[in-house]
């Protein structure tokens, strides 16, 4: 195993290659653009003065942004550069949802949890929607004051990691294997108070890493693996939802997700984080909760 300093410098330059990458296809695709529009505002005769009138044409059609990141961006390279923290996956898992992102992005991204990993989230999703759902009030007044530019909402588990064994039976009945709308759902496992946008929304990537889940006492995540698996099967679009759950090496998570996002959907495990690919099941009242 790697000293932690090497891992913790591995996951710095990952972030940072995966945005520097970024920036550079941004900065080519504004290139690309700029080019197509100046060559179709050249005239097609020559002026004596060619250079000159070039460059004036160039200054001219060339829009700002095509020498500027976005400025989400440009923070996101400042503070990962400089920061000490790192977020609590590693390298081998954040590629994991990196590499499905790159696919769908811009595109509503759903993430259970507020952490020192979410402005990197928020910017590898540039253009679209990504919301951060979050237990603690006073860390979510903390990271709005860093990071005024991120989503993110407070909400309240009312079910402990010590009534995860009742919950799992409890989600059996028919009233939670029922497709439905989870904010209308007659389960106990359905989360109700969430903000209206995050139920109207159908959300092409889910993060399950919160609540807290780590003692007995603490706010288990029964409920929000349960809630992603809803949304993903209630989805009003064709096409699938991308679930991941992060620390499927504790009990609930290992359960919860096999149980209620399908082992039949699992399509990867890295580490500590589970990559389900669940499809929207609103248009087949004939399909299993869970493949046969």
């Amino acid at each position: 195993m790697r000293p932690k300093n090497q891992q913790i410098s591995s996951l710095k330059l990952l972030i940072f290659g995966v945005f520097l990458a970024f920036f550079l296809l941004f900065v080519l695709r504004s290139s690309l653009s700029s080019s197509t529009e100046n060559e179709s505002s050249i005239p097609s005769t020559p002026h004596p003065k060619t250079t000159n009138t070039l460059k004036q044409v160039k200054e001219a059609n060339c829009s700002p942004s095509c020498s500027k990141i976005p400025r989400s961006l440009a923070q996101a390279l400042i503070h990962y550069s400089t920061s000490t923290i790192t977020p609590q996956q590693t390298l081998k898992e954040i590629s994991v949802t990196e590499k499905v992102l790159e696919k769908k992005s811009p595109c509503n991204f759903l993430v259970f949890g507020l952490g020192h990993d979410s402005l990197m989230w928020s910017t590898l999703n540039h253009g679209g929607r990504t919301i951060f759902l979050e237990e603690d009030e006073a860390w979510i007044a903390q990271i709005k004051r860093r990071f005024p530019m991120l989503e993110s909402y407070h909400v309240t588990y009312n079910s402990k990691v010590n009534e995860a064994g009742n919950l799992m039976d409890v989600g059996q009945g028919p009233e939670c294997t029922a497709v439905s709308d989870p904010q209308y759902s007659m389960c106990q496992l359905a989360l109700k108070g969430l903000p209206r946008e995050v139920y109207d929304t159908d959300w092409d990537v889910i993060m399950v890493d919160a609540p807290t889940g780590y003692y007995e006492e603490a706010p288990g995540r029964m409920t929000a693996i349960y809630t992603a698996g809803m949304m993903a099967r209630n989805r009003k679009e064709e096409g699938e939802t991308d679930v991941f759950v992060h620390d499927v090496n504790r009990d609930v998570e290992n359960k919860f997700s096999k149980a209620f996002l399908c082992e039949g959907y699992m399509k990867k495990q890295e580490g500590r984080l589970r990559h389900f690919t669940i499809p929207s099941h609103r248009n087949d009242s004939d399909k299993p909760f869970c493949p046969l």
